[in-house]
């Protein structure tokens, strides 16, 4: 048991991948959409390029989402109409007639006889009013079918224009009035009929909209069948509208009786051999080629958590709807990853995820293609993220390269550029919008997974922050030495391809630790007193030697990231404080060298190297006098050389061939910085 535990203890970094890749592998095949996978793959325009097709079982041929929607609305341009009739309101006017009709008709104005005759027949007008009915509005939906009028639970159709609106009552009443040879009265009963009447017929839409649904749901969805044995198309016939749709159909119902209870699992388990097998390519990719991610768990979980991010967003989109796929920003992967890794991983990763999405998204040749060339674009055009003039560029080179491929494809599918569907090109714009919030997602992944990015080391390199203002306060020596190094390590990096924002930022930040003894280094002695001549060799020695130590803790109080750090860490290597060991030997032959010698670690990277070689050629430098080009040639060629026989480059990945480029690139800048001319003769 005990020896099982040591052995999960000295793999724990390695159990941990494979925990990652099992769930991220599970994760991608849980989303994809639950069905199998036509085994052929056609496009509109494009010659079959299989042996001729015969139907293998009957299925109906699908009606497409147009033709659909055009029946759809047919169906709502000749919907019935239904009203209801309300006996009631009938009874009720004809209750407040008999108690209006005195307030209108003054008694002292007309005899018994005339008020008797105008009663009856202001309720002939009401038996008229409501004969016909009265409609409170009147539809406003399509009303080209059939209007139907609902009384006593009996639905009779009729015709429109029978309903009688509120505006034509006056018109009922002048005319009954006429008939009786009474339209002096006109006014009258106009004005009493004008608070009096109210609609008793009413527009149904609950049952109108049954209707409505009801027909709708006669629509077939289908025309026509193909029976099984049956040539769909030959082999070398150009996919057209008319065997496009039923090809279209042939796909859907294939993939729909493969997902059944018997073989599901079969399909599940392809799916899930297939992811397996692209994201073992990444981690033998990142274990060959990229050592140091490989054995950062941090960064090999950031790498996974990303591709798993763009499958799930983009399997959702498909789900909602397939149109919108384009709308993902999936160029934000390699944007991401070129900023905190490298261009070609970055690369790497974005063709593997494309090709995950392969199993998931409509017309997958189209979308591999046009997002492999989007992801190549984005890694060439994408440089120094920090400017943001340099996103905007690249984001519209992004965009521009989906349009111009989607017009492609359209004129090769269609032969024209007839029909485009101009919805589709506004999602390449969004898309592009979308990518613009790289930099605030970059923050987050910064905080979240402790990464850091150009954008950061930007703001690390500003000489006004708070550190390396009081650097500049307690110990403007060293605060003058590290600008100078910054200036040495980062022209030397870039000559060799290095990141040059980074060992500028690492080379401002390597002697920070000074700041808390500043009079004990050379550089901030502004007399002739050194406090060095007070101490023994051992304490004097330790001094230096702590600067490393305090430097580490005043970058980790004030949450410099660890990738800054390690400059710290690694500017001394495992070297020895020499002048202080030497003096210590004169008066203890026995002296530990190992109380004189830094604890490292060596350099591991060509960055850290390349701060290394600087810290020690700048300071070196200073004791140089009357320098010639031969005194500064001979110069830095024995302080790298030896360096380089003490082991300290041996774990970071540089060759002798960018060395000697580091070497002539000092050289230049020392012969710059002493001003040296051309020696003439007398």
């Amino acid at each position: 048991m005990r020896k099982l535990l040591d052995n999960v203890f000295k793999n724990q970094s390695l159990i941990y991948k494979y925990i990652l890749y099992i769930v991220t592998v599970a994760c991608i095949v849980f989303f994809f959409p639950k069905g199998g996978k036509f085994k052929y793959e056609f496009q509109k325009g494009k010659p079959w390029q299989y042996e001729n097709l015969y139907a293998p079982f009957d299925f109906s041929i699908k009606k497409g989402a147009e033709v659909i929607a055009q029946e759809q609305n047919e169906v709502r341009n000749q919907q019935d109409s239904y009203f209801r009739y309300d006996d009631s309101i009938k009874g009720e006017v004809v209750s407040e007639f008999e108690n209006k009709f005195p307030q209108a008709f003054v008694a002292g104005q007309y005899d018994l006889d005339e008020l008797a005759v105008l009663k009856s027949v202001g309720k002939d007008i009401l038996d008229s009013l409501y004969s016909r009915g009265i409609v409170m509005k009147s539809n406003n939906r399509p009303n080209s079918g059939q209007t139907y009028l609902i009384r006593n639970n009996e639905a009779k159709r009729i015709k429109n224009k029978q309903l009688l609106r509120l505006p034509n009552v006056d018109d009922v009443i002048l005319k009954v009035l006429k008939g009786q040879g009474l339209e002096d009265y006109n006014q009258e009963f106009q004005e009493l009929f004008f608070d009096l009447v109210r609609p008793n017929i009413f527009f149904d839409e609950n049952l109108t909209d049954r209707a409505l649904e009801d027909e709708l749901s006669k629509i077939s969805h289908t025309r026509g069948t193909v029976d099984e044995g049956k040539l769909i198309i030959a082999k070398g016939e150009v996919v057209e509208a008319e065997n496009l749709e039923i090809l279209e159909s042939l796909k859907t119902e294939y993939e729909s009786e493969l997902w059944t209870d018997n073989n599901h699992y079969y399909i599940l388990f392809g799916y899930t051999v297939l992811v397996a097998l692209v994201l073992v390519m990444l981690l033998l990719f990142l274990k060959k080629y990229r050592p140091e991610i490989f054995e950062h768990n941090t960064k090999v979980t950031f790498i996974f958590f990303n591709i798993l991010f763009m499958v799930i967003i983009t399997t959702m989109v498909v789900k909602y709807d397939e149109s919108y796929v384009f709308v993902v920003p999936l160029c934000i992967l390699p944007l991401i990853l070129k900023t905190f890794f490298d261009a070609r991983l970055g690369l790497f990763v974005h063709v593997l995820t494309i090709l995950i999405l392969g199993f998931v998204v409509p017309n997958s040749f189209e979308y591999i293609f046009l997002q492999i060339v989007a992801g190549i674009v984005t890694i060439l055009t994408v440089s120094e993220l920090y400017k943001r003039a340099n996103l905007f560029i690249s984001v519209g080179q992004i965009t521009l390269i989906y349009v111009v491929g989607y017009l492609a494809f359209h004129i090769i599918h269609e032969g024209n550029l007839d029909n485009i569907a101009w919805i589709t090109l506004g999602l390449f714009f969004l898309n592009g919008m979308i990518t613009l919030f790289v930099q605030p997602l970059i923050y987050v992944y910064e905080k979240l997974f402790g990464l850091v990015s150009d954008v950061s080391l930007l703001e690390l390199s500003d000489t006004n922050s708070k550190l390396l203002k009081e650097l500049s306060n307690k110990a403007p020596g060293t605060f003058h030495h590290s600008l100078q190094v910054a200036n040495l390590a980062e022209a030397a990096a870039n000559e060799i391809g290095a990141n040059a924002m980074l060992v500028r930022v690492g080379a401002l930040y390597h002697d920070i630790g000074k700041m808390l003894n500043p009079t004990y280094f050379t550089e901030n002695q502004i007399t002739n007193v050194n406090p060095h001549d007070e101490l023994s060799p051992k304490d004097s020695g330790k001094i230096i030697l702590d600067h490393v130590i305090n430097g580490i803790e005043l970058a980790k109080k004030n949450n410099i990231p660890d990738r800054v750090i390690d400059f710290i860490r690694s500017h001394h290597g495992t070297t020895l404080v020499y002048y202080f060991y030497k003096k210590q030997l004169d008066l203890d032959s026995n002296t530990d060298e190992e109380l004189f010698r830094y604890p490292g670690p060596t350099p591991f990277s060509k960055e850290t190297a390349i701060l290394m070689m600087a810290d020690s050629v700048e300071a070196a430098s200073k004791s140089l006098k009357n320098p010639t080009f031969t005194i500064i040639n001979d110069f830095v060629d024995k302080i790298i050389t030896g360096q380089m026989n003490a082991g300290q480059f041996l774990n970071a990945n540089i060759t002798f061939k960018e060395i000697e480029a580091i070497k002539k690139i000092f050289k230049q800048k020392l012969t710059n910085i002493y001003h040296l001319r051309v020696e003439y003769p007398e």
